[in-house]
């Protein structure tokens, strides 16, 4: 088994924003399916208190994952600390295997910066449901510069 690290969302004045909360349920299944043993959540804070980190917490718990079974990461406010700030965490439970939970259009270059900070991984993201087609185009908009650029950085 290998642990999961989900990758943080906006929080919004409200609470959790979709994305945040449909990345944390994710996460949770993948726990209670067992193909998980644990759960790195990530992300800082962002405009919006609490940190991402707290949010999918308490969105974990509330979905019946015990605490224990759940370390945060409340540092990071882009992708490569996501990752980076984990690897302590990782090296701390002995993961060999990293399972990262986020988008389809962001697994592509969480994978590479992960394969290149010397994890081991594999993704998994849960449905798109809800996502409009305007949030889908500017989503994968966003994400061909910045895989380029963690191509050519990390």
């Amino acid at each position: 088994m290998s642990v999961g690290l989900i990758l943080g969302a906006a929080v919004w004045p409200d609470g959790p924003s979709p994305t945040l909360r449909r990345r944390s349920l994710h996460g949770a299944a993948l726990f209670h399916q067992g193909r998980v043993r644990h759960l790195i959540v990530c992300g800082g804070l962002g405009r919006h208190p609490p940190t991402e980190a707290e949010v999918m917490r308490d969105v974990l718990a509330s979905a019946g994952v015990p605490p224990g079974c759940i370390s945060l990461e409340n540092q990071s406010t882009r992708t490569v600390e996501n990752i980076r700030n984990a690897l302590p965490i990782l090296a701390n439970l002995g993961a060999t295997e990293v399972l990262i939970v986020t988008d389809n259009y962001h697994a592509p270059r969480a994978r590479l910066i992960a394969q290149r900070l010397g994890l081991s991984v594999k993704t998994s993201s849960p449905p798109l449901a809800g996502a409009g087609p305007t949030q889908l185009v500017r989503s994968v908009l966003r994400e061909v510069p910045a895989y380029v650029q963690a191509w050519l950085r990390v």
